[in-house]
């Protein structure tokens, strides 16, 4: 049965293309890019292979933006990759993606981002602890091993930042715009900052000897191979996540067709400078060993805290805050509008298909984004999150490449403001490169009971869909 594409209602055209350029940037600089390189060292064991990580990864990425330019400029709606799926494949695959995104992608990262957020808090005010008070241990075999669901003081401030956030975007995308900018700002100028120290005044001889002597490619003994370097590449994928994420809000943004090409390619240009080059800093500050054993692999607190001393862990771990916020207030706007556009076409609620009356803004969908996300906040798994976001997300990000090249056969007389750079080429090449890592992160030990997890949650989604269908054809899918 063919799905139902309503007319949608009219968004505020509030977003410019600095404003989404900020999005992009703000939603992938969170959490990632202060923590995860500590694991990335463990997996790799050698400061180059680290650098190579974060390189390939940025490549990648960029591959992706630029590939999903040609998607974006055709369907610059509010819903984006569920969009360019429904068109481009068929409306089963693109109810897939927005299940995937709502039950684990869009709000497990937001989760992730919130309880890294508490993390940091934590510096300031040690009495926000990740410890457990109420709740209970659920046993898994490994490598996820036991987890405490339950309350504890940093997860309740993740779910009430989580909570202000939406509360904040109900109101309108004005104001949420403004916030994203400004937060990006700030915390784009931190990271700029920590890059600078890093590479001038904070350098090590300790750390530049134990990283940049005749270590830079040693392993330590550990043989390290091409499927390690990708299952490690998890953490990076993670930290440049969410460069989608501004399609989604396509109908709000002035100029969409043209603004959206070119904050994807150069927000993700952008950041992947950035990282690469934080991981330097981190190199040229500390040896490789203090990378991989930062407490709590808060490696960004740990590295200005060498520089500056107790000063400098509060002011990264402020700076981290923000950056952490800005990061979560643009993937809650982002996210809602994919469960609206869903819900368009009768595939999810019908009342997150509405507008506020006052504020133009998805705000049920908005809520249920923000109810979910608190339950997976209240599961305190970081790491775990990290792990079936990327596998789930990879699967869709190869889909949707694919689905341009279906689209230039079936619709070769479309209107293309804007066409994939190096077509067949490079888009060819992003699907080989999400599907190499994606079975990559199948096959690896470390890797691999995720992966499997997050294959079973999309495919759950398939008898959803029929399920959903059947409901909508009953009218019993009202709510």
């Amino acid at each position: 049965m063919a799905t139902t594409q309503q007319p949608q209602a009219d968004f505020v055209k509030a977003i410019s293309r600095l404003d989404a350029t900020a999005l992009v940037v703000g939603s992938m600089i969170g959490s990632g890019i202060f923590i995860v390189a500590a694991e990335i060292l463990r997996e790799v064991h050698a400061p180059g292979l680290l650098l190579v990580v974060w390189a390939v990864s940025g490549i990648v990425t960029l591959m992706g933006a630029l590939t999903y330019g040609e998607l974006a400029a055709m369907f610059p709606r509010a819903g984006g990759q569920y969009v360019y799926l429904r068109e481009g494949i068929s409306p089963l695959f693109g109810y897939l993606y927005g299940w995937t995104l709502f039950v684990v992608i869009q709000t497990g990262t937001i989760a992730a981002v919130a309880v890294a957020f508490a993390r940091f808090t934590a510096v300031f005010w040690p009495g926000l602890s990740p410890n457990v008070f109420f709740g209970f241990t659920m046993h898994f075999p490994q490598p996820i091993g036991d987890i405490a669901v339950g309350l504890s003081p940093q997860r309740i401030l993740a779910v009430l930042s989580v909570a202000l956030l939406t509360w904040i975007n109900v109101r309108g995308v004005r104001t949420a715009a403004l916030i994203q900018t400004s937060l990006t700002a700030i915390k784009t100028g931190a990271l700029a900052l920590l890059i600078l120290l890093g590479i001038t005044i904070g350098r090590n001889a300790e750390a530049l000897a134990a990283n940049f002597g005749g270590n830079f490619w040693a392993t330590g003994g550990t043989a390290v191979g091409l499927g390690t370097i990708g299952a490690a590449m998890v953490g990076s994928l993670f930290s440049m996540d969410a460069w989608n994420n501004v399609g989604f809000a396509g109908s709000e943004l002035k100029n969409a067709q043209r603004d959206l090409p070119v904050a994807m390619g150069a927000g993700v240009l952008i950041v992947t400078v950035l990282y690469v080059l934080a991981n330097v800093a981190y190199l040229n500050v500390l040896p490789a060993a203090a990378i991989a054993s930062a407490p709590q692999d808060r490696v960004g607190t740990a590295a200005l805290q060498a520089m500056l001393g107790e000063p400098g862990l509060k002011l990264m771990a402020a700076a981290i805050m923000i950056s952490t916020f800005g990061c979560n207030n643009g993937l809650i706007l982002s996210g809602a509008r994919v469960y609206y556009a869903m819900a368009r076409d009768d595939l999810f609620f019908k009342s997150a298909g509405v507008l506020h009356p006052a504020y133009k803004t998805p705000a049920v969908a908005l809520v249920v984004q923000a109810v979910w996300t608190s339950l997976l906040c209240l599961s305190g798994t970081y790491t775990q999150l990290l792990n079936f976001v990327i596998f789930a997300a990879l699967v869709f990000y190869g889909l949707t490449a694919a689905g341009l090249f279906a689209l230039r056969a079936k619709r070769p007389a479309a209107d293309r403001p804007v066409r994939a750079p190096g077509y067949p080429w490079l888009p060819a090449l992003y699907v080989i490169a999400t599907a190499v890592i994606a079975v990559d992160l199948l096959v690896q030990d470390a890797t691999r009971t995720y992966s499997f997890l997050g294959l079973g949650l999309v495919l759950i989604g398939v008898p959803v869909y029929f399920g959903w269908r059947a409901m909508v054809r009953r009218g019993t899918a009202t709510v």
